[in-house]
This record gives structure tokens, sequence and C-alpha cells, in this order.
């Protein structure tokens, strides 16, 4: 599958109204587009973040419903947005454990890569990260996705609840730096946020 991400940051006093009309509006735009495969939102209510993903079954589905959603992106994340950034990726690797449910917590891992190592990042996330994470209890599920021609990635590890997520901070490290050094891959950023709402229809 493909990936849209779309990350805001803004006034956390207003988040709120970001997510109801991504939960409305939003939610109904998505449903219309061919190969729509299913959506998350995120959030920071402390910082003011805001991660909204969106999965397609194929890279040409995704292209043309960034067509649509581009023009109305800005009104949907009013007034809450002041600043925006949109990326592309490939799912190359979707665990599901359990479906996560509103409230539980997701950790986001930033990577950078050699674009020749993509293939390596992924047999590795397979074969040794993802049975370390299900170690974990609380896990619902882990995915990785890349941009090969840019050398970046994220990995999402999604838990049931924020007790779960907080349990999981060490032992995932251990995982994260084990996989790191095997896969290539410099760890450039680090985040959690709040499951506000997530479904997505795996293969």
């Amino acid at each position: 599958m493909f990936v849209r991400t779309v990350y805001a940051t803004g006034d956390p006093a207003k988040v709120d109204t970001a997510i109801r009309s991504l939960n409305s509006q939003g939610r109904d735009l998505l449903e219309e587009r061919p190969g729509y495969r299913g959506a998350g939102i995120f959030v920071d209510r402390e910082l003011g973040k805001l991660l909204a993903v969106s999965w397609w079954e194929s890279e040409e589905a995704r292209r043309n419903s960034d067509e649509v959603m581009r023009e109305r992106r800005g009104a949907l994340l009013e007034p809450f947005a002041a600043t925006t950034a949109v990326e592309n990726y490939e799912a190359v690797v979707f665990h599901r454990v359990r479906r996560p449910e509103a409230g539980g917590g997701l950790r986001i891992t930033r990577l950078e890569f050699d674009p020749m190592d993509a293939d390596l990042l992924a047999d590795t996330f397979r074969a040794s990260v993802v049975p370390r994470l299900e170690t974990l209890p609380g896990l619902a599920g882990a995915s990785l996705h890349v941009d090969r021609e840019r050398g970046r990635g994220m990995v999402g590890a999604l838990f049931v609840d924020r007790n779960a997520l907080a349990a999981s901070r060490g032992p995932q490290a251990s995982a994260r730096h084990e996989g790191a050094a095997k896969a290539h891959v410099t760890v450039i950023g680090l985040e959690e946020f709040e499951v506000v709402h997530a479904d997505v229809r795996g293969d």
C-alpha cells in the first residue's frame, strides 16, 4: 500500500476544531476517492501537533486523491494549522495485531538511510524488529513506511492505551538500537501521539 501523511502544527487550543473537520468532511472526501484503504488521525494536544495519515491501494490512487485533497486541506485544518507538511511513502510492512482504539498511543520513529539500503531496511524490520515489538504488552500494530528516492522512512508502533505506550519506551528503544545498526539507518526523530481515529483495511 501507499501512504500520505499530513503533519500540522498550531495552537493547541484550536486542535479539536481541525479534528472535527477531518473526522467529518475530511473522511467523507477520502472515502469518495478510488483506491482508499483507510486513515488515521493522531494528536499531541499539549504541543499542538496533528498527524493525519491516509492509506491507498496504489501509488496512482494516492496521487489522484491528492489533486482533490490539496484544494480542501487548508480549509479543513483551519483555524488550527500554522504550518503544514505533506509527505508520501510506500508502506513496505504493515503488521496489525488488533484494531487500535481512540485514546491509544502511537510512537513515530523517523529515519534516514542510503536509498540503496531500502530493501535491507524492510527485511530487517520484518525479520528482526517486528518480532521484538510483538513481545510488547498492548501492541496494536506496527508499520514501516519508506520514501526510496529520498532515503527517508517512518516507523509507526500503535498501542492500545497510553499506559502501554509509556511502558514500551525502554524495550522499544532496545529494539530500535538493534534494528538501526543492522539496517544502516539513522534515527532523526522520535514522537508520540494520542490515537484519535485509526482504521486501515490491510491486505
